[in-house]
């Protein structure tokens, strides 16, 4: 469903990606590792129309991108959950999951789409009325998961998304991505966690200085002495 190969970019003079290559294939769930500053951000914001790519090639459900805007990867079906959730804190949490329906075709099935995050996510429909600021950390995370849900997305870009989260919560919401994913939406997570992340993922790239540097399953990049002397027991 989506291959990045070679891709650069640019945040003005200064180059964020070299050389990322990666593979997610239709329905699985593929994990985007590294340490803070070696790209993981901007990989899945060049994927999402946010950052043009300087060089290399992004290929989405057949299709290579050539200068995508954000409304046409939306629009194709690409969703991004960004670090940090990036609410609107003084609009209701309805208001906020109601930005998530920006293409004409996600506007037709609101109310559905509104009835199948509050059916993943109970919690919001009690809190619909309050202000996305007043949330807990995990309920603001939910609110930014179920906004991009709103799109009805094909491929699921995920930031981090269990920053400032309870652990009790990240169990819930782990368990509602894997729902998410078992309906057929195929997930690119970056998580800082190393862990966490390989008990999600089925397999997973790591970059470091914006390159590519190892990919494999869990079994194979546990026992990857680079990988261990690396990576394990980043939190």
């Amino acid at each position: 469903m989506l291959s990045l190969k070679n891709l650069s970019v640019d945040h003005g003079p200064l180059r964020a990606l070299w050389d990322v290559s990666l593979e997610v294939g239709r329905g699985e769930k593929v994990g985007l590792l590294g340490a803070n500053g070696a790209g993981k951000s901007t990989t899945l914001g060049a994927i999402a129309g946010l950052y043009p790519k300087a060089g290399g090639t992004i290929t989405y459900d057949g299709q290579v991108l050539e200068r995508a805007s954000t409304a046409q990867t939306v629009a194709g079906g690409i969703a991004l959950v960004p670090e940090g959730r990036r609410l609107f804190p003084t609009m209701s949490v309805l208001e906020n999951l109601k930005m998530g329906v920006y293409a004409a075709a996600s506007r037709r099935n609101m109310a559905a789409s509104l009835a199948r995050v509050y059916a993943l996510f109970p919690i919001l429909r009690e809190k619909a009325a309050q202000n996305a600021g007043e949330l807990s950390g995990g309920q603001q995370q939910m609110v930014a998961i179920s906004r991009a849900l709103m799109s009805r997305p094909r491929l699921l870009l995920l930031d981090e998304p269990f920053i400032g989260v309870a652990p009790k919560l990240i169990d819930e919401i782990m368990t509602v991505l894997h729902q998410i994913a078992a309906e057929g939406v195929t997930m690119l997570l970056v998580e800082q966690n190393t862990h966490r992340a390989l008990d999600f993922v089925e397999r997973a790239y790591v970059i470091e200085n914006g390159r590519t540097v190892l990919e494999g399953g869990r079994e194979q990049l546990l026992g990857d002495p680079a990988f261990a002397g690396k990576f394990l027991g980043l939190e």
